[in-house]
Parts: C-alpha cells; sequence; structure tokens
C-alpha cells in the first residue's frame, strides 16, 4: 500500500517522494516463535492504527501548508509592489538631485536625499530646516515606503520559515505512516505460510461481517433529512470501500476524505483533515448528538466520523478495514460538532 493522496499537487508529491526515502528507526520486523495468531493480529491492528493516526496528521500539515502558501503568495506580491514604488521614489530622489546639482552643486538638504537613513534625518527638526518643501515631501514618502517594505520583507521572511516547518512536519508525517505500514508488511511475511493464510482468512471473514452489518444499519439513515440525510446516505453508499492514505472518493477513502466528499454533496465546504473539519460547525456534547454530527476520536483529533445515530458512526477506519458502520463506543471519543 502506497502513501499518496487521491490527486496531490507537485510539491506533496515530491514531499512524499522524500519522505518515502527516509530511514526510520526499525519496528519490530517478526513474530516470535511463540507469539499467537491472537497477538500477531493485534499487534497489525495497532500499526495500522498508528499509520492512520499519522497519514492524518500529513492531512493536516497539508491544509496548513496551502493556507501558509496562499498567505504568502499575497505578501509576497505586496513586497513586489512595495518594491517598485520605491524604486519609483528613488529614481524621484534622483531627479531632484541631479537638478540640484546643475544648478549649483548639492547643498545639505540635496545631500540629505542620499543619507544612509534619511527617516532618522528627518526625525531632527534643525534637518527640516534646510529642505525645500518640496524635497521634505519626497524624503518622507521614501522614508515611509522604506519602512513599509522593510516591514513586508520582514513578514515574508517569517511565512517563508512557517512553510519550511510545515513542510518539515508533513515529510515526517508521511514518511511515519509509510514506516508503520513497512512494519506490519514485516510482520505479515514473517509468518509461516499457514499462519499467513489463516490470519488472511480472519481478516476476509471479518470485513465480511462488517459489511453485513453496515449495510444493515445503513437502513436508519434512510429517514433522516436535510444536510445530515444527503451526507450520511452518501456515506452510506461508500461501505465496503477500501481506506487508502489521502484518498477522497470515488472508489476508496480515508476518514476525513470520506466526511469531507460526504458533506460536499450537501453543499457543505470541508477541509480534508480531521485537526481542520473539527473547527468548522457548533461544538455539541457526546449527550446531545444527532445524526450527521462530525464525531472525531483519539485525543490528536486524529480520526473522524459521521454520527448516524443509535450510538452508532460510519468511518473510514484505516488501512485493513473498509468504510463501515460501527459503535462510537468502539474508539476514544474526543468531540463532535453540528454543521
Amino acid at each position: 500500500m502506497s502513501l499518496r493522496g487521491s490527486s496531490p499537487s507537485r510539491g506533496l508529491r515530491a514531499i512524499i517522494a522524500l519522505a518515502l526515502a527516509l530511514s526510520l528507526s526499525p519496528w519490530p520486523a517478526a513474530a516470535s516463535p511463540n507469539t499467537s495468531l491472537a497477538s500477531v493480529s493485534r499487534q497489525v491492528d495497532q500499526l495500522q492504527t498508528d499509520a492512520a493516526d499519522a497519514a492524518e496528521a500529513a492531512n493536516g500539515a497539508q491544509v496548513r501548508l496551502t493556507a501558509l502558501l496562499h498567505t504568502l503568495s499575497g505578501v509576497q506580491g505586496q513586497q513586489a509592489q512595495q518594491g517598485a514604488a520605491l524604486k519609483t521614489l528613488k529614481h524621484n530622489l534622483g531627479v531632484i538631485a541631479a537638478s540640484a546639482y546643475k544648478n549649483g552643486g548639492l547643498g545639505e538638504g540635496i545631500q540629505l536625499l542620499f543619507a544612509q537613513n534619511p527617516s532618522e534625518y528627518l526625525a531632527s527638526a534643525s534637518a527640516l530646516e534646510v529642505v525645500t518643501e518640496a524635497q521634505g515631501v519626497q524624503l518622507r514618502r521614501y522614508a515611509t515606503a522604506e519602512q513599509r517594505f522593510h516591514q513586508t520583507s520582514m513578514l515574508v521572511g517569517d511565512r517563508v520559515k512557517l512553510v519550511q516547518a510545515t513542510q518539515r512536519e508533513l515529510a515526517a508525517s508521511a514518511a511515519l505512516a509509510q514506516a508503520k505500514l513497512a512494519a506490519v508488511q514485516r510482520l505479515l511475511n514473517s509468518l509461516k505460510s499457514a499462519e499467513r493464510k489463516r490470519y488472511l482468512a480472519q481478516q476476509a471473514a471479518r470485513q465480511k461481517a462488517d459489511k453485513k452489518s453496515s449495510l444493515s444499519s445503513a437502513k436508519l439513515g434512510n429517514t433522516i433529512s436535510g444536510r445530515a440525510g444527503i451526507a450520511l446516505r452518501f456515506a452510506m453508499r461508500q461501505i465496503g470501500d477500501a481506506y487508502y492514505f489521502g484518498a477522497a472518493g470515488p472508489t476508496r477513502w480515508d476518514c476525513s476524505g470520506l466526511t469531507m466528499v460526504a458533506f460536499a454533496q450537501a453543499g457543505v465546504s470541508l477541509p480534508h483533515s480531521s485537526q481542520a473539519q473539527i473547527h468548522y460547525g457548533r461544538k455539541v456534547s457526546r449527550g446531545s448528538l444527532q445524526p450527521g454530527d462530525l464525531v472525531f476520536f483519539y485525543r490528536g483529533i486524529s480520526h473522524v466520523g459521521i454520527y448516524l445515530g443509535h450510538g452508532l458512526v460510519v468511518h473510514a477506519p484505516r488501512p485493513g478495514l473498509d468504510v463501515k458502520v460501527e459503535s462510537i463506543s468502539a474508539m476514544p471519543f474526543a468531540g463532535a460538532v453540528r454543521l
């Protein structure tokens, strides 16, 4: 299973490529001869859950990175405009200086035009006495423009640092998710052939039972109206679809990709991140849940699903498990919002 989004940007593809090249600390590579198949199954479940957590952290970093790049682009545009204006003002000062030179040399007022720090010079009352009114206007314009350009340049530098830090966070989360899945593969490869077949048969039976139960529960969404009903019925139609890192359909999903697209059918725009989605809508308590509420799980808000009612949630769980309906108590509840 590879780590990628359904339609990643060129920048994200480069970051994921970097992540896959990183060498992380080794995970347990093989099952002990005395390890039971049940124990191996528990280890695999935990590693796959950890992988999904890391992948959702990468989703969150990607959402923040996109916003930061948008902001950076705007600030850089402002910096370019201010730089052009500053260049024009500097040219105007040069014209004034050249004219003064032709008319008798450079006096103290004209020399001010070429001072290292004209804004500081202008702060002196005595300095104002040696410049003409027109020269003073030009100098003040230049000093103000220079100060604004300097402030904007500092802001650009700060935003670039934030972008770089978020890129590193994204790469680290993507690499961690991939490493967890690699550990799963090594663990399964370490099983004897008969054990591996038995494990795969157990997983297939589990998926079949989950799908049957989920399709039965899906009928609960048929009577729900409004945006909640539209989103729920869309999510229910995806029951049995595979989990896939960064995917948002049409036949593969991660948790926030499923909720994002489900609510898009109802005209609600959400980011592709559980950590970001929790900040949308109105917060509700577990005891006040209604069908269609977004429900979040784990301390790091690393998972999200849609509440179906009757203590059930529809969600894309993790690698190795398909979209299904499950008890809300199967995972540690972390919060909920109503859109």
